[in-house]
């Protein structure tokens, strides 16, 4: 039964000494970080590992981040929420309705709220009512679109003179750390083949930061010490395992499921106030979403439910956006390079493991990328523009053999079950 509440299946035949988990998710960032460097010089797009792509991969991924997170606390309860797009669109409406009143922070509570209120209605139809979830999903996401629409028409018309937009919404300040900025920024001009691509990730990352950006990373941790390390989490995870089990030893099923959902939509509606209330947006715009709370669905997937996975996924995700945006078709193109020096060191690896099949299947999609990148000067810039729906597409596709949902996510629970 412990097993079953702490949400982990007893594997069998574990042999050997292997890796943690951690370091193997830190030696394929190197791997990663290396393959990036080697193609920035060997094509000439130095924007690859730029500070300023690393800054609007931070700016785009923080929205993708919360809504992954949002996505994690309900799933991990056993209740899917494809509904989170939605959720999204809510928090940014209310966001900027609060923030344009009474500042940003104000908005940020405002987009909370109006997030929660969609995952109170999505608790109400999947657990007290016992909807379908992907069906309940898909309505929170019209509704969402929906009530925008309608409110933006009623309250930011008139002042706008666009039904489709607020007017200018106050943001959040941002800060750099004095002087390590600086000085990071003076090495990554020095343009140095390894120093100037850690000066430039790192300045990224410790310039121009907003405190929502801050809040956004810091509920990663947050939400894994809550998750794993309280009973609290324990109690919320064995309704996701096994429910059942769950009430046997009187946990109040009915509840943790609406907290946890209550939860997800309030990360949800301030992943869509991160669209509004950090540098770079006017204020609300109509379609501003751009399907980001699919995508942060997609990066809790890839990370396997798990918080410190989901951070990667956003970042990838993240940096793919903001690269296109920096610096479009041409380091888009350049991508090609550095995912042939990936699958190259993917098929080494499979030859060490004595994968032969696995090992020519990297090769031959190494050949094609490197095809790709040797015959084309440049990608369509109707396909760059969708670069990261593409990248979702490709890392799903890459990881889904090695997924573990909680076992009775999306499964329909009634008090008495046997």
């Amino acid at each position: 039964m412990t097993s079953v509440l702490a949400g982990r299946t007893p594997s069998a035949g574990q042999g050997g000494k292997k890796l943690p988990g951690w370091a193997r998710v830190l030696l394929w960032v190197a791997v990663g970080f290396v393959a990036l460097a080697i193609t920035s010089y060997q094509t000439g797009v130095p924007q690859l590992t730029g500070s300023g792509t690393v800054q609007a991969a931070v700016r785009l991924g923080i929205p993708i981040l919360l809504a992954a997170l949002g996505g994690l606390w309900a799933e991990r309860a056993g209740v899917i929420n494809i509904g989170l797009e939605g959720m999204m669109i809510m928090g940014t409406w209310g966001g900027a309705w609060a923030g344009y009143q009474w500042g940003p922070l104000a908005g940020l509570i405002a987009a909370a709220a109006f997030g929660a209120l969609g995952g109170l209605l999505h608790a109400i139809a999947t657990v007290s009512f016992g909807v379908n979830h992907i069906v309940s999903g898909v309505a929170i996401n019209l509704l969402g679109a929906g009530a925008a629409k309608y409110l933006s028409t009623l309250v930011f018309e008139p002042i706008s003179q666009n039904p489709r937009q607020s007017p200018p919404v106050p943001k959040f300040d941002t800060y750099s750390m004095q002087p390590v900025s600086g000085w990071l920024q003076q090495l990554e001009d020095l343009q140095r083949v390894g120093i100037s691509d850690v000066a430039g990730v790192l300045g990224g990352l410790v310039s121009g930061v907003s405190p929502l950006t801050m809040l956004a990373y810091l509920l990663v941790p947050v939400s894994y010490l809550v998750l794993w390390r309280s009973p609290f989490g324990l109690r919320l995870r064995s309704c996701g395992e096994n429910p059942v089990a769950a009430a046997s030893l009187g946990v109040n099923v009915y509840r943790y499921k609406y907290v946890a959902v209550i939860i997800s939509g309030a990360l949800a509606g301030i992943g869509g106030a991160a669209l509004i209330l950090n540098p770079g947006q006017a204020g609300y715009l109509e379609g501003q979403t751009n399907n980001r709370g699919y995508i942060g669905l997609a990066a809790m997937i890839f990370g396997n439910w798990r918080p410190g996975g989901l951070l990667g996924g956003a970042a990838l995700f993240g940096y793919s956006d903001g690269l296109q945006l920096r610096s479009g078709e041409t380091s888009v193109h350049a991508l090609f390079y550095g995912a042939t020096l990936l699958l190259v060191v993917v098929a080494a690896l499979q030859l060490w493991r004595r994968r032969f099949t696995a090992a020519g299947i990297s090769l031959l999609a190494a050949a094609v990328m490197y095809s790709v990148y040797w015959f084309t000067d440049q990608l369509p810039e109707e396909l760059t523009a969708y670069t990261p729906h593409l990248v979702t597409l490709v890392v799903l596709g890459v990881a889904a053999q090695q997924l573990r949902p909680p076992e009775a996510n999306g499964l329909q629970y009634r008090r008495g079950m046997d």
